[in-house]
């Protein structure tokens, strides 16, 4: 017992010399004199320490002596350092941190753009699934965008019309390359289809205005497209459809470094055309074939070489009810060629980060128009245009700090075309050279700008330009943000238009303003703009004599003068739920948009006939696991365009007819049935599809066609007005299936 007494009375000596030895350190963090919660504070090389409570105050005991460092650490802020002497009394150490500012964590601008490459930085996100998925898409990205707010329903003509802009004000590029003839050739009254499948892409940015100094020559947006780097494995897929017979095949070598591919596909309308009532009178059902093929080579330090090529033909003919008295019918023949091939190399060396490309593109357009009485040819214009253009662009890039980035380079754009109309011909040749520079900067997470210029010089106009850009974000609480954008936008008046260099670059001025949300599965966006036109080109209708052919006179448009102005304003609403509603996907959009322009052929400023006031989209999509099916549906409801009869006379443009059409509207729907869903082992995937566009039937009508003395009109509508598509798409090597389940299909 007495040797017991002694150990437990040593036990206590001890006990009470360590607790006589142990001193507290405490204090208070704070940011910006705001108290931090949760900030580890630890006494380095030990493991004595303790985390902030909600008002920033922590404490803890120590029996560790002489000089040491006190360490401050938390996520988001930078790691803190204080010496710290223990002489056997206690410590009070306060620390003031600061906010750890790097690119993932700092606000993003978003003013004008909607961004689906990168998710971690995505404003809403637009992947190449939700394209395929979006009913009334038909699998095309310019369709897809069609659904988000700022773009027009122009359902005659190819291209984006965005927030008042013409199709030609919007630019398309593939991996930095500028993209010329992005659609498929077409007669008038018919829109083009998007050239290039949408499952060559990984992601895309759309800016609807004050887009990057990188990017030039577009008075309204830029759709900037990324391919794919290497495919999952190798893999063949092929699809069948009346319309159309497509195969691809992907080689992945067994390093996984690099790829090899090609594909081909035929399409022809003509079967559906016998089981539909068109409203177009194909004499010539659309129908076409085209081949790609592309490498991918992911280098030794991660970086890649990228090419892709295609080439494609497609033919039509239309006819329709002449209402001229002295014929009866109008015959349009079209044959369509091209030919795409773009490369691109992106590799880091050192701190730079460099981006070159090249892309070169030949397209050739055959239109014959023809008059015919009584089935005998009254008279024959045929309109041939050929053009080359070669794309060449360089980018260096670097970070100037932890996460602040300062890019630079040079584009070179060379346009070389042959117009013939009739018996007259037109050449058409100019050289842009365009330099750029602009920097990220993140002052701190919560606020980051924008800033660069871009200037181009044409030598067919023999100008040069000069256009500054800055854009503003600050983020105001954790799920709201705020952006602002500014930009001067130039580009070329439309080359079928001049017939001598004595013009001017085309002018817009931006300003955008943007208030965001994004919290778990949701996103609202609202938008507000102005865009100011100036020197836009006027023309007027010349007739060319010795085009006269028959008893009808043939007209062309020339430009006459930079005159033209303009203003296009608006606010936009837009709201993504992954949510609310389970395993449902919606997205609601409303545009507002009021604009005005003086250009081309209008004697004054009209709004323009493809801008509707009030748009609104709404888009769903759900998957019910069981059935093993995507259901889909997609409505779109606009309000009336105005619509124009304008002819000139001695000179003078003058408005003859005008009024406004009725409302367009039109409800989608399309169903998926993926049978592979939950099979194990499966050796192949394979999705059917089914799709009706317009499925009320709406009779839209997109504008009217005048006679030459205006007392007759027939007005546009769509080649159709409830279309049906259905499909099988087979899939051996890779299953997609899973990706269409996790996000919605």
């Amino acid at each position: 017992m007495k040797t017991q007494s002694k150990i437990i009375g040593l036990l206590l000596l001890l006990v009470s010399i360590s607790i006589w030895s142990q001193i507290t350190i405490s204090g208070k963090v704070t940011y910006k004199n705001k108290a931090l919660k949760d900030i580890n504070v630890t006494l380095k090389d030990t493991y004595d320490g303790a985390t902030t409570d909600a008002n920033g105050n922590y404490s803890f005991t120590t029996t560790e002596t002489g000089d040491k460092t006190l360490v401050f650490s938390g996520q988001n802020y930078d790691e803190v350092e204080l010496p710290v002497k223990i002489e056997g009394k206690d410590i009070s150490m306060n620390a003031n941190l600061k906010e750890q500012i790097s690119e993932i964590n700092a606000v993003v601008i978003t003013a004008g753009s909607i961004e689906a490459s990168d998710k971690k930085r995505a404003t809403a996100l637009l992947t190449p699934l939700d394209v395929y998925t979006t009913a009334g898409a038909n699998g095309q990205i310019s369709s897809a965008l069609g659904y988000l707010p700022g773009v027009q329903k122009v359902g005659e003509s190819e291209g984006l019309f965005v927030r008042g802009g013409t199709g030609a004000e919007t630019k398309i590029f593939m991996d930095g390359n500028l993209v010329n003839n992005y659609f498929t050739n077409s007669v008038p009254g018919i829109a083009g289809r998007d050239r290039f499948n949408t499952s060559l892409f990984k992601g895309n940015v759309f800016s609807s205005g004050g887009y990057s100094a990188i990017y030039g020559q577009a008075l309204s947006s830029v759709l900037v497209l990324e391919s794919v780097d290497l495919p999952e494995q190798t893999s063949f897929d092929f699809g069948v459809s009346p319309i159309f017979l497509s195969a691809n095949y992907q080689k992945l070598n067994q390093e996984k470094t690099a790829s090899w591919g090609v594909a081909g596909s035929y399409s022809n309308l003509g079967l559906m055309g016998k089981l539909f009532n068109f409203n177009t009178d194909f004499d010539k059902y659309p129908q076409g074939y085209g081949f790609d093929g592309n490498f991918r080579i992911k280098t030794k330090k991660g970086g890649f070489i990228k090419y892709y090529g295609s080439v494609d033909e497609n033919k039509m003919a239309v006819g329709s009810e002449s209402l001229e008295e002295d014929s009866d019918r109008n015959m349009v023949n079209l044959k369509g060629q091209n030919m795409y091939h773009n490369l691109s190399y992106k590799e880091k060396f050192g701190k730079y980060l460099l981006n070159i490309g090249t892309s070169y593109t030949y397209n050739s357009s055959d239109l014959n128009f023809a008059t015919f009485k009584d089935n005998a040819e009254l008279s024959n214009t045929p309109i041939n245009n050929k053009s080359n253009y070669i794309n060449a662009k360089a980018v260096v890039e670097r970070k100037i700090n932890r996460a602040s980035i300062i890019r630079a380079g040079f584009e070179l754009n060379n346009a070389d075309e042959t117009m013939k109309y009739g018996t007259f011909e037109r050449n058409y040749k100019d050289l842009i050279s365009s330099g750029f520079a602009e920097t990220d900067l993140i002052f701190t997470n919560n606020l980051t700008a924008k800033i660069g210029a871009r200037t181009e010089h044409s030598s067919y106009l023999d100008k040069w330009n000069f256009s500054p850009r800055a854009a503003l974000a600050y983020r105001i609480s954790k799920d709201w943000t705020t952006s602002f954008a500014y930009g001067i936008f130039y580009q070329n008046p439309e080359s079928k238009y001049l017939y001598s260099n004595n013009f001017d670059f085309q002018r817009a001025d931006h300003y955008i303003f943007q208030v965001q949300k994004n919290s778990d599965g949701r996103s609202l966006r609202f938008e507000a703009f102005y865009k100011e036109y100036k020197s836009l080109i006027k023309t007027t209708s010349v007739i060319q004599d010795s085009l006269m052919t028959g008893n009808q006179s043939q007209y062309y448009q020339i430009a006459n003068s930079n005159a033209g102005k303009g203003f296009a304003k608006g606010i936009e609403l837009f709201w993504r739920d992954k949510k609310t509603f389970k395993d449902i996907d919606y997205w609601l959009t409303y545009s507002y948009l009021d604009s005005k322009k003086d250009f081309l052929n209008y004697p004054f400023s009209l709004a323009p006939n493809f801008a509707s006031k009030h748009t609104f989209n709404a888009v769903a999509k759900k998957f019910v696991m069981d059935w093993k099916t995507g259901f889909n549906l997609s409505y779109t409801y606009s309000k009336g365009r105005p619509y124009y009869d304008l002819v000139s006379e001695n000179g003078e443009n003058m408005v003859r007819h005008q009024g406004k059409l009725k409302d367009y509207s039109g409800l989608n729907f399309s169903v998926n049935y993926v049978p592979s869903v939950g099979k194990k082992d499966s050796k192949s995937f394979t999705v059917f599809v089914l799709s009706i566009n317009n499925i009320l039937g709406n009779k839209n009508v997109y504008g009217y066609n005048y006679s030459a003395d205006g007392n007759n009109r027939t007005a546009v509508r769509p080649p159709v007005n409830t279309f049906v598509f259905v499909g099988v798409f087979v899939s051996f090597g890779v299953d997609k299936t899973n990706d269409a389940i996790n996000n919605n299909l």
